[in-house]
């Protein structure tokens, strides 16, 4: 199927449909995030339970206070990482909650699954803690918080097209994963060792690595958005393996430079911090990607008679966006809503086109070039009257 370029026109409308018949709506993926929410809310109170029985609900409340810290940092950083093309709130909320709840309460019962066995199989022995920390745990936990941003992919594909949504998703399940793990941990501290405890903890995992966990997962999420990036369909699964594995030997050669390393500080500067530069490197690069494709795309649209050279600049360059959303607040009434729904159409119609170009659309990628060309003719029409 061929895209159907509109023509220039002094009031461009959209172009006639090109399918024979209406296709279905995209009510899925909100649906699926809804239900995915109430359900991640459900076993979300559970861990909480479980935690206030284990640790007592004061102690509860302190680790909960510490976790908010590295959660913050993470959060900001994903807020800036998805500020070019905004993912869905529902769709962030689920990545969350699935991070925060499902994939700890999985963790969770199979480290008790695995208890339950070693005492069975040898009554009385010992626990084997570091096959535990560079094994069972990346395994398990990488997994967990892995499948939840496949089936973000799979029930939200119209909002998962490359690299930057992958790392977005999955920074955001991680930092729920890391934010219970963290309300465990500081919980533990405060009640084997004191406020000392505590502090050692909070220092490790609060402020010297509270990327770890994105940093594992992310290698999963950039995968499938790469499989995504180059058409989707069952490829998928293999790219999700791929970043799987990635994520797990992260994670692993993370939690066994903590357990057998002499010099954990010297590996965490030599090793660890390298790591991360280099994802904040990759990062940047993705993002000015996603403006050098929202550029080229909405120039075409330019071409044909959608936006004038003027808008362009306004819409695919990060000055010419705050100019726009400065003017916008100085009006009266202000139309800042207005203003941030055209960029966010805009950007959604220049990746649109992007699939379009690179001969990945199917039918419904060609009615949502219709649909928001629509929608960037009526907030149009809304800012000029």
């Amino acid at each position: 199927m061929t895209s159907v370029a509109p023509e220039p026109a002094q009031n461009p409308s959209p172009a006639p449909p090109i399918w024979t018949a209406p296709p279905k709506t995209r009510g899925g993926g909100l649906v699926f995030a809804i239900i995915g929410i109430v359900v991640g809310g459900l076993i979300g109170l559970l861990v909480i339970a479980y935690i206030a029985i284990s640790l007592g609900l004061p102690t509860l409340a302190i680790g909960s206070l510490l976790a908010l810290v590295p959660l913050a940092l993470v959060l900001l950083a994903v807020r800036w990482i998805d500020r070019w093309e905004p993912e869905p709130r529902w769709a962030l909320w689920f990545a969350f909650l699935w991070g925060a709840a499902v994939s700890v309460a999985v963790a969770l019962i199979v480290d008790l699954g695995v208890q339950l066995a070693l005492v069975y199989a040898e009554p009385g022995g010992a626990r084997d803690e570091a096959m535990q920390a560079v094994v069972q745990a990346p395994i398990v936990e990488e997994l967990a918080k892995g499948v939840g941003v496949l089936l973000v992919f799979a029930f939200s594909r119209s909002h998962f097209d490359g690299p930057v949504d992958g790392i977005v998703y999955a920074a955001t399940v991680a930092a729920g994963f890391a934010f219970t793990e963290n309300v465990l941990y500081f919980g533990a501290a405060l009640a084997e060792g004191g406020a000392a405890s505590l502090g050692a903890t909070f220092v490790v995992r609060g402020l010297f690595s509270p990327f770890a966990h994105v940093l594992f997962t992310v290698c999963t999420g950039l995968a499938i958005g790469i499989g995504a990036r180059r058409g989707g369909g069952a490829g998928v699964i293999g790219w999700f393996l791929l970043g799987l594995l990635g994520a797990v030997l992260l994670h692993g050669l993370w939690n066994g430079s903590l357990t057998f390393a002499d010099d954990a500080i010297g590996l965490y500067f030599t090793v660890q911090v390298p790591i991360f530069i280099g994802a904040v490197l990759l990062t940047f690069f993705l993002r000015r990607q996603e403006v050098r494709v929202t550029r080229r795309r909405l120039a075409e649209y330019g071409a044909a008679g959608w936006f004038s050279p003027a808008e362009v600049e306004m819409l695919a360059t990060p000055g010419g966006r705050r100019q726009a959303r400065a003017w916008a607040r100085s009006q009266t009434p202000p139309r800042t809503g207005a203003m941030k729904k055209l960029i966010t159409a805009a950007t959604h119609l220049a990746f649109t086109r992007q699939r379009i170009a690179t001969g990945l659309a199917g039918e419904r990628v060609f009615a949502d070039e219709q649909t928001l060309l629509a929608t960037v003719v009526e907030e149009r029409r809304v800012l000029v009257s």
